[in-house]
């Protein structure tokens, strides 16, 4: 049984998800994989059930009912992950953008280093991005540093989707509470991380915008970012008084 799982969610990745899934368990390290899909309408899941014959016991499918937003489908994921004896949980797309050679370092820094949470930063080490338009990397890296002033968060990447638990982590946080289901997932989650006193570390990756498939960025979810910090900072300072 492995000790690792990775979770990637999806909604119509015909082109990237059987590529994505046969790399991963190319690797040395024995992941797991699980697809996370929600009622994709180009085939999907049904390219994951083929796949599932070739890899049994080692590549699983979560089908949901519909759209339903990327932090509740990573939620489902850590809900199904923490069913079953993995001490290790990472969060990666499906669209290459995450390359899965770098699950090796993020592994490495939780396993062998002790930390609690990595996150393969694009910016810690400069700007590590390659095939977004200047305007885009501007406003992603900027974002980052917005929140990171306004939250405290010893994190230079905070919008960051590519990431390894440590169990123990995610059995401490309370789903329940978490309010945010677009990048602002993201945000919420290395807050808590942080604010719980889990140690955590950025790992440098090379982040590759997609070649295939559509991208799921929107306005909302960029909104929901600037806004849901705010909220974020605000319930942080009514809990420190209640």
């Amino acid at each position: 049984m492995s000790e690792a799982l990775v979770i990637i969610p999806t909604y119509n990745e015909k082109e990237n998800i059987e590529r994505i899934i046969r790399t991963v368990f190319s690797l040395r390290t024995d992941f797991h994989v699980l697809i996370v899909d929600d009622n994709s309408p180009d085939g999907t899941q049904e390219i994951v059930k083929h796949l599932q014959g070739e890899y049994e016991h080692k590549l699983f499918l979560l089908p949901r009912a519909g759209k339903q937003g990327l932090g509740t489908a990573y939620i489902a994921g850590f809900k199904w992950a923490l069913e079953h004896p993995y001490q290790f949980v990472f969060e990666m797309d499906a669209d290459f953008s995450h390359d899965p050679h770098d699950l090796e370092k993020l592994y490495a820094a939780c396993k062998e280093e002790g930390y609690h949470m990595s996150v393969g930063s694009r910016y810690v080490r400069g700007v590590n991005v390659v095939n977004w338009p200047m305007s885009r990397v501007l406003l992603s890296y900027f974002a980052s540093r917005y929140v990171r002033i306004i939250l405290g968060i010893p994190v230079e990447d905070t919008t960051a989707g590519f990431v390894c638990y440590r169990r123990e982590v995610l059995e401490k946080i309370n789903f329940a509470k978490i309010r945010f289901v677009g990048y602002a997932f993201q945000i919420e989650m290395k807050f808590i991380t942080y604010k719980l006193g889990f140690k955590i570390k950025e790992v440098p990756v090379i982040f590759t915008d997609r070649t295939l498939g559509n991208s799921k960025m929107s306005t909302g979810i960029i909104n929901e970012a600037i806004f849901g910090v705010l909220k974020l900072k605000l319930r942080s300072l009514l809990r420190r008084h209640q």
